[in-house]
């Protein structure tokens, strides 16, 4: 499933500065998009629509499974 969100979020943003990770928890798992500050309006998008496209897809490819997948998105703390 990781590797089906970072490919949509490298369509997004070719160029951009990301990482994403996969968090185990309580029969759900988190993929986290942790993304600069710059590029984080691509991946959430005009009143968050891409962001709820990216949810949607991963929420149906992972629905056969019996482990449930939610999107995170985070700004990276630049230092």
């Amino acid at each position: 499933m990781i590797e089906l969100v970072e490919y949509l979020v490298s369509s997004l943003v070719p160029d951009g500065d990301y990482t994403v990770e996969q968090r185990d928890g309580n029969g759900a798992s988190d993929i986290v998009i942790t993304i600069s500050k710059n590029d984080i309006g691509k991946i959430i998008g005009k009143q968050g629509k891409i962001a709820r496209a990216i949810r949607t897809i991963v929420k149906s490819a992972g629905g056969r499974s019996s482990v449930k997948y939610n999107v995170v998105i985070e700004e990276k703390n630049e230092i």
